[in-house]
């Protein structure tokens, strides 16, 4: 799907007024008028640009109106648990989803995609918040810093999140609940230019957002 300049200018500008300047609306009220300027497509060039996968599956995931308010709604609560709960975790209601950023460090060793103990401990707590809410989509997203070659990082990225993707699914998180995508170097959040910022690139984001079921049930309660 193509977009004109004119139109995905409009969707930035739209979002930079919803997210998060405007202070007079609420998050569920953000979510319904994102959903009114964005879809799948527009929400991966939002993403994009802004530098955050994850934002861009939630936002490419909306629903909008009255239906994307009683979703957001119902993802408010569940994004306040994950902040008190799960340690280490950056923690954003985006839309009518959560967007969740581990830090690599916290995950995995260097050049390593097998998950530290540490990184067990938080994700066990973040899956009994995912058990609670079971209609729900997750996608998964495996990022590096720019060191070595594009192919190693891409190659490195899509096994760090099937690590995490297999730890949901053998701890009791349903596999068809499940994405994960692999983006190597290729979608820095922060600059590589720095020894800090490259650590922070090398990160995993979950993108939380309705599935089917959700969306059914927001739009029968919102009759």
């Amino acid at each position: 799907m193509k977009f004109s300049n004119t139109y995905l200018l409009t969707i930035l500008l739209t979002l930079s007024f919803l997210y998060p300047a405007c202070k007079s609306l609420s998050r569920t009220q953000k979510g319904a008028a994102v959903g009114t300027v964005a879809g799948g497509g527009a929400g991966a060039v939002i993403g994009r640009a802004a530098g955050n996968t994850a934002m861009g599956a939630v936002i490419g995931a909306v629903v909008g109106g009255v239906t994307g308010a009683v979703i957001g709604k119902k993802m408010d609560k569940q994004a306040e648990e994950i902040k008190r709960d799960v340690p280490g975790v950056t923690v954003e209601r985006v839309g009518e989803g959560i967007t969740i950023e581990f830090a690599s460090n916290i995950l995995f060793g260097f050049d390593n995609y097998g998950l530290t103990t540490e990184a067990q401990s938080g994700l066990n707590k973040l899956i009994a918040i995912l058990d609670k809410y079971p209609d729900t989509d997750i996608e998964i997203h495996g990022h590096t810093d720019s060191k070595g070659s594009d192919s190693y990082n891409m190659t490195l990225s899509k096994k760090r999140a099937k690590a995490v993707s297999s730890y949901l699914i053998n701890h009791r998180i349903a596999s068809s609940r499940i994405k994960t995508i692999g983006f190597g170097e290729r979608e820095p959040k922060y600059s590589n230019d720095t020894e800090d910022g490259q650590s922070k690139n090398r990160r995993v984001e979950f993108a939380i957002s309705a599935n089917e079921k959700m969306k059914q049930d927001a739009k029968n309660e919102s009759n």
